[in-house]
């Protein structure tokens, strides 16, 4: 079951800086791309790293997680999920994602994997998955039964490293994964079938965006650096994500606005001179803007 709420803040001073990124590291001794884990595997690889599921992170790859039985409760970004069986959560590449009690008492498969594993094809099938306006998917249990079975023989084939060729096992691996990821994205918004994608204009922009809204935040700058019109880059926003380019930015501005107020300690003035603002005036009227609160405010949410 799906719960808005906001994440505590009782971890806030260990991350003055901004929120610690966690980067794709492969099991040794196995092929990189994929890995599938259980819950207490997945706290291992992260008490590795000296950074526990229950403090906030940002992973640099993808995190698939299934939950079989059981409850398992984190946060993605500044939501807060509560997880049960039949329930998928996808979280993508840059989220902040934590868990506050630990695995809980959750059973579940979990995938990790980095934006580059799957082909190519797949990726353009789920890239606008990334905006999708939910992290949890709730199948039907006709479509749910489907994707566990899938599930099961992608875990199969991945702890049977030795029976086929190291080409042929990564394939394997990278077909079965593909259909489940294209089902989950056309679950998680299944109108998406009816927008045109956006193009390869779309993708481009929403590259130079990620790359440069700590920098810019006009669309005119963006199209002039791609060497689209505005126009050009509005089209293919509003037919990707139904929303203007404009829109775009400023969400993604915001959103980081969000987590870097949520998880760290900056001061707003700070937050706001790393998403682009020259003034905290500036960022402050913004934030009020799209929230109708200050970032301050905001922040104070959070407290316990």
């Amino acid at each position: 079951m799906k719960k808005n709420g906001q994440i505590a803040g009782g971890r806030r001073a260990r991350y003055r800086t901004g929120v610690p990124e966690v980067s794709y590291r492969p099991t040794p001794g196995r092929p990189p791309g994929l890995e599938v884990l259980d819950l207490p595997g997945l706290a291992a690889r992260a008490r590795e790293r000296e950074r526990p599921l229950t403090a906030p992170v940002r992973p640099a790859f993808h995190l698939v997680v299934a939950v079989r039985g059981g409850r398992l409760d984190c946060a993605v970004d500044f939501t807060a999920y509560s997880l049960a069986a039949g329930d998928w959560l996808w979280v993508w590449p840059g989220q902040v994602l934590h868990f506050p009690d630990g695995p809980g008492t959750g059973d579940a498969t979990v995938l990790v994997f980095p934006t580059g594993f799957p082909s190519a094809a797949t990726d353009a099938l789920i890239r606008d998955g990334e905006h999708a306006p939910y992290r949890l998917i709730t199948p039907d249990p006709a479509r749910g039964a489907s994707l566990l079975r899938l599930l099961d023989a992608l875990a199969e084939e991945h702890a049977d490293l030795g029976d086929l060729s190291l080409e042929a096992y990564v394939e394997t691996l990278r077909d079965l994964l593909a259909v489940i990821l294209v089902r989950l994205v056309h679950l998680a918004d299944p109108l998406r079938h009816g927008r045109t994608g956006g193009g390869e204009p779309f993708r481009r922009f929403r590259r130079a965006v990620e790359e440069g809204f700590g920098r810019s935040h006009r669309v005119e700058e963006y199209a002039a650096r791609l060497g689209y019109s505005p126009r050009t880059l509005t089209r293919a926003t509003r037919a990707a994500l139904g929303c203007g380019a404009k829109r775009f930015i400023d969400d993604r501005v915001l959103l980081e606005a969000k987590r870097l107020l949520i998880h760290t300690a900056l001061p707003p003035a700070v937050v706001g001179e790393r998403i682009g603002f020259g003034y905290p005036t500036a960022f402050s009227a913004f934030f009020r803007r799209r929230t109708g609160m200050t970032p301050t405010e905001f922040r104070s949410l959070t407290k316990p």
